[in-house]
């Protein structure tokens, strides 16, 4: 695939475009939605999704609970290296809410998760009393 971009009636050279989606085009965001549109598939819990943003959440009540969030993780993990669009450890947040919450530690890519009280997200901020 190549792609060849205009700009003032001038071309830049062609090149080999081997992963990722062309940002800055019209068909860039609706690209990256067809790429990213598998990733539910991954998950048994339930995932949130916008623009380049995604969130995964699941009752936990019992370590099994702890268990298939921490699988959900992993499985989102080996996606992002199939599809060449690894998650920023440093920006995932775990945030434990409810009273019989387990409070586990989760990880991706061998990385803790930080666990925060409350995370601001499209512009809310969450607290973990809500």
């Amino acid at each position: 695939m190549t792609l060849l971009h205009m700009l003032y009636g001038c071309f830049s050279e062609w090149r080999d475009v081997v992963s990722g989606v062309p940002q800055g085009s019209v068909l860039g965001l609706l690209l990256f939605i067809i790429y990213i549109n598998d990733i539910d598939d991954c998950v048994a819990g339930r995932i949130l999704k916008f623009a380049d943003d995604t969130n995964i959440y699941h009752t936990v009540y019992l370590e099994e609970d702890v268990r298939a969030l921490q699988f959900d993780l992993c499985n989102l993990v080996e996606w992002s290296k199939e599809w060449q669009m690894l998650f920023n450890a440093d920006k995932c947040r775990v945030i434990h809410m409810g009273y019989n919450n387990k409070l586990a530690e989760y990880h991706t890519n061998e990385v803790k998760l930080e666990c925060v009280s409350e995370e601001k997200d499209l512009g809310v901020t969450i607290s973990e009393d809500l």
